[in-house]
């Protein structure tokens, strides 16, 4: 029996000590795909994936770089889809953030040559010319409940911020229950210092520039020179991109597909939690896959889903009973997981 399934692809942060070797244990070292990547970043004097994946010690200030962690993580993504199970048919794609590159690769909207070009370039531009950073917050409780009010204080926050003289401040990623923000060192101090300190949060984030905001202008436009000869083509498969739109097999203007990945995309806020809850209301599937590497994004795809109530949800004792039931959210980052849905 086929089982109908939403494939989604996690952004950046998601290859960490643990998933040092991830490539090698899954997917071997000797593989065509990963030679062919491995070519690009030797053609450009990079250290190859292969190098990467394969070192004997994970150092944070190498692996949280922008050159370096999106290479690792389309990697990751791009070889998890090629080694699905034979009875999953793929309905949608989407993606978080850099997520997105490794969508439309898996699509077929870009080679897979094309695809890893675009986030190893991507991760390079950010590396050498993002400004700003990121940290993360939740405005959900432990229970996962909604809460539109406490989302929505947090944006008027974030706006209150951003009206002061000297501070940049934006939402960059509505990621399930947490809300990712960024800006300049002023706007994300002055945040961080309004907000109540939750465990861990606000958190930080290493070597992250402001993505998906204004202040990524130049990067875009960097990007556009240094992929102007990218050749796209129709996705075969339906994907859902950071604003909650489909982009359809046969119905999509190509053009506009670039001017968003390459423009939108970077500069204006991705909306993940849309994409999901767009993926489940448009397409029904029977289960969501979350490709590796990691096992973040996991949690927001949970979270994204009890937010609109699918299947009933309302809080995360209910989608632990339903997954319990049903297997309804597989995360290839867990082995217990992956065993479900890799051949």
């Amino acid at each position: 029996m086929t089982r109908r399934a939403v494939l989604i692809f996690p952004g950046r942060g998601t290859y960490n000590a643990p998933e040092l070797g991830y490539l090698s244990r899954h997917h071997g070292l000797e593989n065509d795909t990963l030679r062919q990547f491995d070519a690009h970043r030797k053609s450009n004097g990079h250290l190859t994936v292969s190098d990467l994946d394969g070192a004997a010690k994970f150092e944070p200030e190498t692996y949280s770089t922008g050159s370096v962690a999106s290479a690792l993580i389309f990697a990751c993504g791009a070889l998890d889809a090629q080694v699905l199970a034979d009875d999953i048919e793929i309905v949608a794609i989407t993606g978080n953030s850099m997520g997105w590159y490794t969508a439309l690769a898996a699509a077929s909207a870009v080679s897979l040559a094309d695809g890893f070009r675009v986030a190893d370039t991507m991760g390079r531009l950010m590396e050498d010319h993002g400004v700003g950073g990121q940290t993360v917050y939740p405005f959900v409780a432990d229970d996962w409940q909604s809460d539109e009010v406490e989302k929505q204080r947090l944006l008027n926050l974030i706006s209150d911020i951003a009206s002061k003289p000297q501070h940049q401040l934006s939402l960059s990623i509505d990621l399930g229950g947490m809300l990712v923000v960024a800006g300049d060192i002023a706007g994300l101090a002055a945040f961080e210092k309004a907000v109540p300190q939750k465990g861990v949060f606000p958190l930080r984030l290493k070597n992250h520039a402001a993505f998906h905001t204004h202040m990524q202008q130049k990067v875009a436009q960097l990007g556009r020179q240094a992929l102007a000869d990218i050749d796209w083509s129709a996705p075969n498969v339906p994907i859902i991109d950071g604003t909650g739109k489909i982009w359809w097999p046969d119905m999509s203007d190509l053009q506009a597909l670039a001017a968003y990945t390459l423009g939108d995309q970077i500069c204006e806020t991705y909306n993940f939690t849309k994409a999901v809850q767009v993926a489940a209301k448009e397409f029904a599937p029977d289960l969501f896959v979350v490709a590796g590497p990691g096992t973040t994004l996991g949690g927001a795809v949970a979270q994204s889903l009890v937010g609109c109530g699918w299947l009933g949800m309302r809080d995360r004792d209910s989608f632990l009973q339903l997954q319990a039931e049903t297997g309804l959210l597989s995360a290839m980052g867990r082995d217990d997981q992956r065993r479900k849905v890799d051949k």
